[in-house]
């Protein structure tokens, strides 16, 4: 969309037609300490376009990212390949143009692949409805937790300690304008604690949220939490491409999942924008944010879809709104539908089988190094693990990027004592092996 400036003669008609004498008089509206001189603008001499190409290369380039650095990082986004077909099917016009299907009868083809992500996170997860996708994992989360207050008329939430602390801001931004109390459930060794979970939980709690692998990337028990829960609801958080090698949320006793979509299919993008995944057990469907998608016949006896629940302020009163987000990641979403359809049940293990393979093989070199340790040997992780330092992991954050290795360290690191590793099937034992180098420099 290249801009095509105008030329002296269509500017003349222009001011001819306003009745102007010069382009300055069109913005006499403008006070002049508010205008300033091109000049100072400092944009340098004009550059032709392979020219200007390589300035933002170069530009670019200055920023270390998961391409052109040994990447360790995690904690909430991580760095999965993403198979070309992603990006040429997504990048269709009739996809990447594709709107709200406010018409079912010309929008056939956006239904039919949100039918089929919600029929395949359904199957992941194991649980029975999934809606058609929310902004990002924060969000879901937070969702949840309204879902569960307003299906139970409760208003006290327990939220373990260990849920990704950007989440846990969240929930606490969407729910405190209404007066629910957040009771956060404390940890040990790295996962959260069913002592302290069962002194807190009493009538009036709506929910209990458990993230399995949780922030610190340690597996957590949802079976236990189900088992003393009572008449509150189990919401599990997840990454969707660690279930595979675990028991389903569903088959844990979770009564409402919600995760982070960012694994299936969608790049890092610098943060944004990602995908929110939200699905749960039956009962509780009439109180599902968004939308949900259903297969039907049409009149003629042809396969069909249509938007069978749409419980958002736009469709229904406001007041039996179930949320005020109306919409949801479309696009995002068809890239997770196109990754889980070629990846199959197969490839879906296989890529946490070879996180966890590398997470484990890194964990034991690094653990084999004086100064470091593996947070309350707690090895109960898929593909991210926390190591405690004897240096400062700031600094060896710092040297790590110098060395253009990128790692991670908890948010919640006030001791400047750990770090956060994640590892993915893109990691080869000859990058992990140079990250182990680089940290045996400090022993």
């Amino acid at each position: 969309m290249a801009n095509i400036s105008l030329t002296k003669n269509e500017i003349d008609d222009i001011l001819k037609k306003l009745s102007l004498k010069k382009v300055d008089d069109l913005f006499k509206i403008i006070p002049e300490k508010f205008k300033f001189d091109i000049n100072d603008l400092n944009v340098g001499d004009a550059l032709s376009e392979q020219e200007l190409s390589n300035l933002f290369l170069d530009i670019s380039n200055k920023n270390k990212n998961a391409t052109n650095s040994l990447f360790f990082m995690g904690g909430g986004a991580y760095d999965h390949y993403i198979p070309k077909v992603v990006d040429t099917i997504s990048s269709r016009s009739e996809f990447y143009t594709a709107y709200t299907p406010y018409q079912p009868e010309v929008s056939q083809g956006t239904l039919q692949y949100l039918y089929e992500f919600q029929s395949m996170l359904c199957s992941l997860t194991g649980m029975d409805v999934s809606n058609a996708s929310l902004y990002d994992g924060a969000s879901a989360v937070a969702e949840a937790c309204s879902m569960a207050i307003s299906s139970t008329r409760k208003n006290k939430i327990l939220v373990s300690k260990l849920v990704h602390p950007s989440y846990i801001e969240v929930i606490k931004t969407y729910l405190n304008p209404r007066n629910i109390e957040m009771v956060l459930i404390d940890d040990e060794n790295s996962e959260t604690s069913l002592e302290s979970c069962s002194d807190l939980l009493d009538d009036n709690t709506a929910c209990i949220v458990v993230q399995s692998p949780n922030y610190y990337g340690i597996v957590e028990d949802w079976n236990l939490f189900s088992e003393i829960k009572g008449s509150a609801l189990l919401i599990g958080v997840s990454d969707p491409t660690a279930l595979p090698l675990l028991k389903s949320p569903g088959d844990c006793g979770v009564d409402i999942y919600a995760g982070e979509g960012q694994t299936l299919g969608n790049y890092l993008e610098f943060g944004g924008p990602y995908l929110g995944l939200l699905s749960c057990k039956n009962q509780f469907i009439r109180k599902i944010p968004g939308r949900i998608i259903g297969k039907t016949e049409d009149i003629n006896g042809k396969e069909a879809y249509a938007m069978v629940l749409q419980t958002r302020e736009q469709h229904i009163r406001r007041d039996r709104a179930t949320s005020n987000i109306c919409t949801n990641q479309g696009l995002l979403a068809l890239r997770a539908t196109i990754y889980m359809a070629l990846m199959g049940k197969t490839g879906m293990y296989d890529i946490a089988k070879l996180s966890f393979d590398n997470a484990h093989y890194a964990a034991k070199k690094i653990n084999d190094i004086s100064g470091y340790s593996i947070l309350n040997d707690n090895t109960k992780f898929v593909k991210e693990f926390v190591i405690e330092t004897k240096v400062s992991s700031s600094k060896i954050q710092k040297d790590a990027f110098d060395s253009g290795i990128l790692i991670d360290r908890p948010i919640n690191d006030f001791d400047d004592n750990k770090l956060l590793l994640a590892f993915t099937e893109k990691r080869s034992k000859s990058e992990i092996d140079k990250l182990v180098k680089f940290l045996k420099s400090y022993e």
